[in-house]
């Protein structure tokens, strides 16, 4: 072998001398050949398997992927390769979250959960303003409805005490909604006109646009997907003063098309004892979720600052009509601040986060369609600072498994997670759970059932926030 080696260095020593800028510069050469002749890719490999391979790389990395070649870019950012991640099964459920930070800017962040890594979006363009009456803002004067977790009352004083408050409010009261493989913001208040304008996020494209506009402009309207059409439901109005909505109508993704669908009839509110109380309560929508192939709105009677509950009704699709609410869970759903009522689906079953069991904790609910009834599923959700009311809660569905975000005294936003289905194997005996302290939540899964009883909760994800207030959140699978 010694001698071998000792020939090949004579022979190589007897050759023309070795320039490695000529060798690096006949590889370049073949390189730009081989791309002007096969501009595959990946170099030998057909597009179809380049695609394949692709697919399966994790979608937090596809911002960096992008950035090796035009090809690279324009195939992360096509329809064929996320119809591809569908057909092999690698599609990722990622959890949107939508924040406001000082300045009234609302920011969005995409949180992968099995790699726990966030991935701020592009910031929301602004919005066109529309020509409104100026009436509007006498009536946000009168106006103290909270939802979206941004408080009408607070943006009042804000527009009230500053000359350029008008212009900073934008998106104020907007409602999200998640349909097709992308999110969208709807409505909203602009110089106290309530906004038709409709913005669309494609995590494919990681781009936001502009899409059709509502037939009605609408701020602090609740949300449904159904038949993977996008519901809205009543909010407010400022045309002609600012009024709560009984309208509705559904958006096609697929077509961009509005279509009004019949307005709730709100029937407990026709019965109201004087015409005084139906002048001074007005009836609006509370909540929305889609559950059982219908849309069910849990529905309040409101003058500041009371709240009456008075039930809901629900929409069948197919019958186009409004039908009212089961009572049990009308009267028995449970109610964040100022009415306001989050629900969420995980597993098919409908889910609730009851803040009145005490100060400092809460309980998370199931509703029993069979006994139209609520019922304990969890006994203590370890929310801190939950008197705080500009620290609010969010519920999600995300990966099978029901979520809680939350925002601690020291300005962390904390992803809990707890796995439903266990609660409901034992559901009579749910309601005893042992107590947590949100000092115990683990990190890791829990292993054993016993372990389970005495912690359901884990810390799936964490981030500093700062100042800035959570909003609304959304899964996303593509």
């Amino acid at each position: 072998m010694g001698a071998l080696l000792s020939l090949n260095s004579s022979r190589t020593g007897m050759s023309e001398p070795f320039d490695s800028r000529d060798e690096t510069c006949k590889r370049q050469k073949l390189s730009s050949c081989l791309c002007e002749e096969n501009p595959r890719l990946i170099p030998s490999l057909p597009d179809e398997i380049s695609y394949q391979i692709l697919a399966r790389i994790p979608r937090i990395n596809y911002l960096n992927v992008r950035l090796v070649s035009r090809a690279w870019k324009a195939a992360i950012m096509s329809s064929e390769l996320f119809s591809i991640r569908k057909e092999i099964g690698t599609t990722e459920e990622w959890l949107y979250l939508l924040t406001k930070i000082e300045g009234d800017k609302l920011l969005w962040y995409g949180l992968d959960p099995l790699s726990r890594r966030w991935q701020r979006l592009p910031p929301m363009p602004n919005v066109a303003f529309e020509d409104e009456s100026k009436k509007g803002l006498a009536s946000l004067r009168m106006w103290n409805v909270v939802g979206s977790s941004i408080k009408i009352a607070d943006v009042i004083r804000g527009w009230l005490g500053r000359k350029d408050g008008l212009d900073r409010m934008r998106f104020c009261g907007c409602s999200i909604g998640a349909v097709d493989g992308c999110l969208y913001v709807l409505g909203g208040f602009s110089k106290a006109s309530a906004l038709r304008c409709v913005w669309q996020y494609n995590p494919v494209l990681n781009s936001w646009s502009e899409v059709s506009p509502m037939l009605t402009g609408r701020a602090y309207c609740k949300t449904g997907i159904l038949n993977n059409k996008l519901y809205v439901v009543g909010g407010v109005t400022s045309r002609g003063g600012l009024t709560p909505l009984q309208s509705a109508e559904v958006f096609d993704p697929h077509t961009s098309i509005w279509s009004q669908i019949p307005s709730m009839p709100f029937s407990k509110a026709q019965f109201l004892p004087t015409a005084f109380l139906a002048d001074l309560l007005k009836p609006i929508a509370t909540g929305m979720t889609s559950y059982k192939g219908r849309l069910f709105v849990p529905q309040s009677l409101y003058c500041w600052p009371f709240f009456v509950d008075v039930g809901g009704e629900v929409y069948d699709p197919e019958l186009n009509s409004w039908a009212e609410m089961p009572v049990g869970m009308g009267n028995g759903w449970p109610a964040k601040q100022a009415g306001t009522k989050f629900s969420v689906i995980v597993g098919g079953e409908l889910y609730a986060l009851d803040p009145s069991s005490s100060l400092q904790n809460a309980t998370i609910k199931v509703y029993d369609y069979q006994d139209d009834a609520w019922k304990v599923v969890v006994g203590e959700v370890p929310i801190p600072n939950f008197t705080d009311l500009e620290t609010p809660y969010l519920l999600a569905g995300l990966l099978g498994k029901l979520h809680v975000i939350t925002k601690d005294s020291n300005n962390n936003i904390s992803v809990l997670q707890t796995d439903v289905q266990n609660h409901l194997t034992s559901l009579p005996s749910a309601s005893s759970s042992s107590p947590v302290n949100s000092s115990s939540l683990q990190a890791e899964p829990v292993e054993s059932a016993a372990a389970f009883q005495i912690n359901p909760w884990r810390v799936i994800a964490a981030r500093t926030a700062g100042s800035s207030e959570l909003v609304s959140c959304q899964a996303l699978n593509i």
